[in-house]
C-alpha cells in the first residue's frame, strides 16, 4: 500500500508542471475511430476531458461520427460510397449526416460528460455561423470545404465554465448544409482558437517509421521534415491527409498537435501530462 501511494504521489509530481503549463488554456481535441465506438474507451475519454476541465483546462470537443452515419444509411436503405476517403454526400445523405451527428451523437457526448459532474454544451458548425463552407468537389456533392471558422459562440462557452461539443456540419448563406472532414475541422477550428494544442485521436500508435513496429514510433516531428517523410513512405495512405491536418494547425498558430492512439486508456492524459507523452507530437522547428 505505502509504494502505491508513493507510486501516485510521484505521478502527481509529475503532473503538476504540465496542469499548470495548460491551466486556462485551450487544448482542441478531436474525437472518432475506435474509442468512439468502444463503450469502455469512450467512457475513459470522457472522464479524461471532465477531469481535464476541472483542473483548468479550457477543453473543446470536435467529433466525428462515420460508423454511426453508415449504420444509419443502411437502415434507410442507402449504400455508402466513398471517393478518396471521403464520403460521397447527396442532398439525402446530408440530412442524415446532419441527424446523426448534431442529434444523436452529440447530445449522447454531451449527456456522457455531463454525468461525470461537467458541463458540456452540444454545437454544430451552423451554430452561430460557426463553421461557413462551400462545396469541396462537385463529385462529392454536399461535401464541404471550409472558407471561415468563427469562434465566438465557442468561445462563449469557455468563458462560462462549458465544455463545447462540436459536430463537424457547415454552412453557407443559401442555408446549405455540408459534411465537413473532423480532422479538416479540428484543425481549422483550433486555429481559430490560437489553442494550445491539438490532440487528434487515431486507431494507430502515431507516426512509426517502420510499419507495424511500435518501438519504432517517432514522437516528435517538425511540420517542415513531413513533406520528407511523405516522400519516404514513413507517412502514407490514410495518414496523409491527417499528417496534413496537423501541419495545416501548425502553420495557422496552434503550437503543437498530437497525434496519439485512442485505443489506449487515458492516452489523453498521457500524453499531456506525463514526461513520457504517447503519440507523435508536431511542431514548428525550433520550438520545444
Amino acid at each position: 500500500m505505502a509504494m502505491d501511494n508513493q507510486m501516485r504521489a510521484e505521478v502527481l509530481a509529475q503532473a503538476l508542471p504540465y496542469i499548470r503549463k495548460y491551466d486556462e488554456r485551450i487544448v482542441v481535441v478531436k474525437y472518432g475511430g475506435n474509442a468512439m465506438i468502444n463503450e469502455e474507451l469512450k467512457l475513459a475519454v470522457m472522464g479524461d476531458l471532465s477531469l481535464l476541465s476541472q483542473i483548468g483546462v479550457k477543453v473543446v470537443l470536435v467529433h466525428g461520427g462515420g460508423p454511426e452515419i453508415t449504420d444509419m444509411l443502411k437502415r434507410v436503405g442507402k449504400e455508402s460510397k466513398f471517393v478518396n476517403g471521403l464520403r460521397v454526400t447527396d442532398k439525402e445523405t446530408v440530412d442524415i449526416v446532419q441527424m446523426v451527428l448534431c442529434g444523436k451523437v452529440n447530445k449522447s457526448l454531451v449527456s456522457l460528460l455531463g454525468t461525470m459532474g461537467v458541463k458540456a454544451m452540444g454545437l454544430s458548425g451552423l451554430d452561430g455561423g460557426m463553421i461557413e463552407a462551400r462545396p469541396l468537389n462537385a463529385d462529392l456533392g454536399y461535401v464541404g470545404e471550409i472558407t471561415k471558422v468563427n469562434p465566438e459562440i465557442i468561445l462563449d462557452a469557455l468563458d462560462k465554465g462549458y465544455i463545447p461539443v462540436i459536430s463537424t456540419v457547415g454552412g453557407d448563406k443559401m442555408a446549405n448544409s455540408y459534411n465537413i472532414n473532423a480532422d479538416t475541422a479540428a484543425a481549422r477550428i483550433a486555429a481559430a482558437l490560437r489553442a494550445e494544442c491539438l490532440i487528434s485521436m487515431t486507431d494507430i500508435e502515431g507516426i512509426l517509421r517502420e510499419k507495424g513496429d511500435k518501438d519504432t514510433l517517432i514522437s516528435s516531428i517538425n511540420v517542415s521534415d513531413a513533406p520528407m517523410l511523405m516522400r519516404e513512405g514513413i507517412i502514407s495512405g490514410g495518414m496523409i491527409p491527417k499528417v496534413e491536418c496537423c501541419i495545416e494547425a501548425i502553420r495557422r498558430g496552434v503550437n503543437r498537435v498530437f497525434i496519439i492512439d485512442g485505443r489506449v486508456k487515458h492516452s489523453i492524459l498521457m500524453e499531456l501530462l506525463t514526461d513520457e507523452g504517447l503519440g507523435t507530437m508536431f511542431k514548428q522547428g525550433g520550438t520545444v
